[in-house]
């Protein structure tokens, strides 16, 4: 099975959530595998923007399994914030 890999190599905002969120329609897996909730990245649907910061880029696209893997510092607070406003929307 194939995979595309999506790094930044520099010291972050090199679009790489930007770019996940454009290809999301065409992949099974989205994996956030390292660093935390510091940084974010905005997905925007049609007329929606939705802040993220824990959760993948492309856990709003439909079919695509969003992963966190063990790599990354979790705040469950922040976590759990971030499922509750994805969920109240």
């Amino acid at each position: 099975m194939p995979a595309l890999v999506i790094i930044g190599a520099q010291w972050g905002d090199e679009g790489k959530g930007k770019a996940t969120d454009l290809i999301a329609e065409h992949i099974d897996y989205v994996v956030k595998f390292n660093g935390g909730n510091n940084a974010g990245h905005t997905v925007v649907i049609g007329n929606e923007k939705y802040a993220l910061h824990l959760l993948p880029s492309g856990i709003l696209t439909p079919g695509v399994t969003p992963v966190i893997s063990n790599g990354v510092v979790i705040d469950l607070g922040v976590l759990f914030h971030e499922i509750e406003a994805l969920e109240a929307r």
